[in-house]
């Protein structure tokens, strides 16, 4: 995310640190959440499966990406054909509490429009922002649409050597 709010990948550049950090976090998961347009950016990944940049972050983050089991929410897509995907046959609500009562890891959420409807929904327990230090324009706004006020309690902290820094914070829900 850049200092103004938005999310915009080519904005940023993802150095080594940056891609081992998303490994470590993909390693310590069993599912990541997507919607169809981060899901298809993704997909970029596979290329490094039989091809490697040569690049050891980058090439460690894709096969660790292309492991990970990925549920994918879309209204258009009818198939998927990357092995680790597959499309949700249940809305976001629904498919996020089964799993809350099948999975014993945590369930990671790789999409904008994804964690907007989970923190709506009051589903979302832990955020993960990385703030890097750059504004750029005509970029996303990361909590675009939600109308009333959110607060957040910080529970840590990582100083990125990039200048960047990671927020861990955890939603306090008003009931």
């Amino acid at each position: 995310m850049t200092l103004g709010g938005y999310c915009d990948h080519t904005a940023i550049t993802a150095g080594d640190e940056i891609h081992r950090h998303y490994t470590e976090l993909l390693k310590q998961s069993d599912t990541i959440l997507y919607g169809r347009k981060t899901f298809e950016l993704m997909e970029f990944w596979r290329t490094f499966i039989n091809h490697p940049s040569g690049d050891e972050s980058m090439d460690e983050f894709a096969i660790v990406m292309n492991g990970i089991h990925k549920v994918v929410f879309s209204g258009t897509l009818k198939n998927i054909d990357w092995e680790s995907a597959e499309l949700s046959q249940y809305s976001l609500e629904e498919e996020v509490q089964n799993m809350v009562l099948s999975s014993g890891s945590d369930i990671l959420v790789g999409s904008r429009s994804l964690i907007i409807q989970l923190l709506q929904l009051k589903l979302l327990e832990e955020l993960q922002l990385c703030l890097h230090p750059v504004v750029a324009g005509g970029e996303l706004e990361l909590f675009e649409g939600i109308k009333e006020r959110l607060e957040f309690e910080l529970i840590d902290l990582k100083a990125l050597k990039s200048g960047g820094v990671i927020q861990y914070l955890r939603p306090v829900y008003q009931r």
